[in-house]
């Protein structure tokens, strides 16, 4: 059976509502379980097949009421045969099949937008996160708390190919997002669900969620994890991810300070660039009254009508970004501002 984003959202909204609305002849709508996890997975078989069973165990000690939502990302290994004979043991399986390997961000998506959960976990298919954690996140989250990220402090990876890149990586999205987290490539997370699904993944943004959550007023807390050695399959990253997360970070921090108002840092060049044509300007003519130099040998003067020229596409620039922001908020209903609780 294919699923369309399209139809998960629906079922997300009609979820939120937890059947207040009912349309007549119509099913009525489940109640939202207290906690989802989804798990992104890509020829991850051996793995999930100890899994799922291992998180079911934990979560029905934990919780009253949960589901497990795994999306198989393209793989080409027997990952959904496996994911099929489980869904017969453990009825709160969710098995999503993508229809080929899109990414890890796209995958985490897809489960985020089947997951009903007032609560949902994420975590990796691999077996290296230790579902045993999860109630330790969850009551962590309790707290008062939106976002709880999972720390590897002990973590079972190779050094200077995974374990060097990653603390590189943390070191720079901390500094430039200014939320100061020791491990955002820990995918064992806990997010409140309505927050973490009012975002927007593509790319690969997934890393980022919690410095994303924290631009919507997220409370973010960290706490120390498991981490265990991976026994089959192999990994997908390596060295190469530092360059990747270095573009990332850019459109983070874009996304984090202008994305809802874009004129700032456009118009903020334009106007950087009016002044240096206007001191150009005044340059070049106390420079023919005064010394009597040609105005049209002066350098000064090409650099003024270059500044000018620049400085007025940037503010356009930035006024057609701004028409942009109003057309998304406008046209697709995203509010911008996010409730935390009602008393009515």
């Amino acid at each position: 059976m294919l699923v369309n984003h399209a139809s998960l959202r629906t079922r997300r909204l009609g979820a939120r509502f937890n059947g207040s609305i009912e349309l007549p002849g119509e099913p009525e709508t489940p109640a939202a379980p207290e906690v989802s996890v989804v798990i992104p997975a890509y020829n991850e078989s051996e793995n999930l097949a100890a899994l799922i069973p291992a998180t079911c165990a934990v979560l029905e000690r934990a919780v009253k009421d949960f589901e497990i939502v795994v999306v198989d990302d393209g793989s080409a290994d027997s990952t959904f045969a496996v994911l099929r004979k489980l869904k017969e043991r453990h009825p709160q399986l969710v098995a999503l099949r993508l229809m080929r390997n899109y990414g890890q961000t796209a995958a985490l998506a897809a489960g985020l937008d089947a997951s009903r959960g007032t609560w949902v976990v994420t975590m990796d298919g691999d077996l290296q996160n230790d579902p045993d954690d999860i109630p330790r996140l969850l009551a962590k989250a309790a707290e008062g708390y939106d976002v709880v990220s999972g720390w590897r402090k002990d973590r079972q990876d190779a050094y200077w190919s995974r374990t060097l890149p990653s603390n590189i990586a943390n070191a720079m999205i901390s500094r430039v997002t200014g939320v100061r987290l020791h491990d955002y490539g820990c995918t064992l997370k806990v997010y409140r669900g309505d927050i973490v699904r009012s975002i927007s993944l593509y790319g690969e943004l997934h890393r980022f969620i919690p410095a994303l959550t924290s631009w919507l007023g997220a409370r973010i807390a960290e706490l120390p994890v498991n981490h265990r050695p991976r026994i089959s399959g192999r990994s997908n990253y390596g060295i190469g991810r530092v360059f990747k997360v270095i573009l990332d970070v850019i459109t983070v921090k874009f996304l984090l300070r202008f994305a809802r108002h874009p004129s700032r840092i456009f118009g903020g060049f334009g106007l950087l660039a009016l002044v240096a044509g206007t001191v150009c300007a005044i340059l070049a003519v106390a420079m023919k009254i005064f010394m009597a130099f040609n105005l049209n040998r002066n350098p000064l003067l090409y650099v003024m009508f270059f500044s000018f020229t620049v400085g007025f596409q940037f503010i356009l620039m930035g006024l057609l970004a701004e028409l942009v922001i109003r057309t998304y908020y406008e046209s697709s209903g995203s509010p911008t501002y996010h409730i935390r609780e009602v008393l009515d």
